[in-house]
């Protein structure tokens, strides 16, 4: 596990020894991060093969870029207090499914379901929900699928799955989001106005996006 987040763990530990209770082995998890890590890995491994299939058969890439994060501890023990969860290493596999995340960066929307679509087929990949806020946006006009997985890893001595979350977006929807996140700020300092103008965006990259796969589908014909 990367020293920071070691070091974070520590930190939070020893400002709340309440929620230390239930966490007194930092080896323990230690080990349960570096086992997130690894189905990044896994993961990461099966959306580059996917992506390199695509760029042999229809001659383009459909993955942009992918990137990760292991939550941290203070944002896993945030959320254990709210599901009034024990905090411990039990509680973290049994609870929470998004410990570990993927971020996928898609071209097309069209790319987004083909990708989803591959990825869950695979018969070592357990699909345990899926919230499409694609085709049903979020209120604020966020758009992206979101996919809880269970992928095994192999240790030395055994085989274990863990759960991860896997965003998929495309371009215009991660810049959307991205810039969201940045002025969410302002809108709880009270500018109504904000929220409405975000959404009328939202709805305005959407349509663009739609008339650039059309352009793209042409092409392709």
């Amino acid at each position: 596990m990367d020293s920071a987040l070691l070091e974070d763990f520590k930190v939070w530990l020893g400002n709340d020894p309440k929620l230390s209770e239930g966490m007194q082995h930092l080896d323990e998890f230690r080990s349960l991060m570096t086992c997130y890590q690894s189905v990044i890995r896994e993961v990461r491994t099966k959306l580059d093969i996917l992506n390199d299939e695509m760029a042999l058969k229809e001659d383009r890439n459909p993955i942009q870029f992918i990137t990760s994060r292991i939550k941290k501890p203070i944002s896993i023990g945030t959320k254990l207090a709210k599901k009034e969860k024990a905090i411990s290493v039990a509680s973290i596999r049994e609870t929470l499914n998004d410990v570990a995340g993927i971020r996928v960066i898609c071209s097309y929307t069209d790319d987004i379901y083909w990708l989803a679509e591959m990825l869950t087929k695979q018969d070592d990949v357990y699909l345990i929900e899926t919230k499409d806020y694609i085709k049903n946006p979020k209120e604020n006009g966020y758009r992206s699928l979101h996919l809880i997985l269970e992928v095994p890893i192999f240790l030395s001595d055994r085989k274990e799955a863990y759960r991860i979350e896997v965003q998929i977006r495309t371009i215009a929807m991660d810049y959307w989001a991205s810039l969201e996140h940045s002025l969410r700020y302002k809108k709880e300092m009270g500018d109504a106005g904000l929220g409405l103008e975000l959404e009328v965006c939202a709805r305005e990259i959407a349509a663009i996006e739609d008339r650039m796969l059309a352009i793209r589908e042409k092409i392709d014909n």
